[in-house]
């Protein structure tokens, strides 16, 4: 071949090198070009659900394509999960994460960790509430306790499915103080409460936010919070280090993408994320329902406080049983 010749042939393959790079370059500059699909492991109506919604209202200022939420429950979680662990990890599909996320493989309930996504952000946080009804016999966390440690003792507790953050609440607060549960399982905190509010359980331990309305209409009581300091709302309600029970106990809720997630996209994420948080109809969302609305936190910190309560959730896991 003639060098004009490979010169003719060598100018279109260089062309076509740098329409390449220049697609790939496009690619991440326009992301998101399609609608992004954010997995709710959970059942419509829970915690995890409000506040993926409202996030995919607030974000829809700072994305040019819509977060569209879509509920995939199961296996406390792991189906959506492991769904999003297992997607191609361009951007388009994430999953609303939570505490579960760094203990579930303790539990044999999942085959994959928390290191096996990428935390983008923590949207909120909530405390543990030990919730009954109105007119239940417990006026104190004291006599509850005291009553399930009685060796007759039946007390039926609901949580948001075996393996879950509630279902590990309970299961702390039973370790800390010899008493026993009977554990309950639901696929949500929401139909958790339902059935305490029907009679058909003696307690629940949910978040403050999925017991609030109930308990402004008079029809359940909180005995105490798994938090630090006394919950906004709850202000009559003692927390659990206040009746010398050493725990506290919450969950976390945030976004995260599949391992391999480009960095520039992941970026764009962080930066609308950010941003969609202070939206007023986010807060506003949050608050009406008494969601905390002040625990955001980026990338970094989500990742360490993984590091941290997996560890606590391993130690935790290793005396309990899915079972119990």
């Amino acid at each position: 071949m003639s060098r004009s010749l490979m010169r003719r042939w060598a100018m279109p393959a260089a062309v076509v090198l740098g329409l390449l790079g220049g697609t790939a370059t496009a690619s991440a500059e326009t992301y998101p070009s399609r609608r992004i699909e954010l997995i709710v492991p959970w059942q419509a109506g829970g915690g995890a659900d409000v506040v993926a919604r409202a996030l995919s209202a607030a974000a829809a200022k700072h994305l040019p394509q819509p977060i569209v939420v879509i509920n995939k429950p199961g296996a406390t979680g792991s189906v959506g999960l492991g769904e999003v662990v297992n997607a191609k990890p361009d951007g388009y599909k994430l999953v609303l994460s939570s505490s579960e996320l760094t203990f579930l493989n303790y539990l044999g309930l999942a085959k994959f960790t928390y290191q096996d996504l990428i935390p983008i952000a923590r949207l909120n946080a909530d405390p543990a509430a030990v919730a009954v009804r109105a007119d239940a016999p417990w006026s104190t966390i004291e006599q509850f306790v005291a009553d399930a440690r009685k060796p007759d003792a039946n007390i039926r507790v609901g949580n948001a499915g075996q393996g879950s953050a509630w279902h590990m609440a309970a299961a702390a607060l039973a370790d800390k103080t010899g008493a026993k549960f009977n554990h309950i399982p639901y696929a949500g905190g929401a139909p958790a409460t339902l059935a305490l509010l029907g009679g058909h359980i003696d307690a629940v331990t949910v978040s403050t936010a999925e017991v609030f309305t109930h308990v402004a209409a008079g029809k359940l009581k909180v005995l105490a919070v798994m938090a630090d300091k006394r919950v906004s709302g709850f202000d009559n309600v003692p927390t659990l280090k206040e009746r010398n029970i050493d725990l506290s106990m919450g969950i976390w809720r945030g976004i995260s993408a599949p391992k391999g997630t480009p960095p520039e996209v992941i970026a764009v994420l962080k930066t609308a994320i950010a941003k969609s948080v202070q939206e007023p109809v986010m807060r506003q969302t949050l608050e009406k329902l008494h969601f905390s609305t002040d625990t955001y936190a980026d990338d970094v910190t989500l990742q360490a406080a993984m590091v941290k309560e997996s560890a606590q959730f391993k130690q935790l896991a290793g005396r309990i049983s899915v079972k119990e």
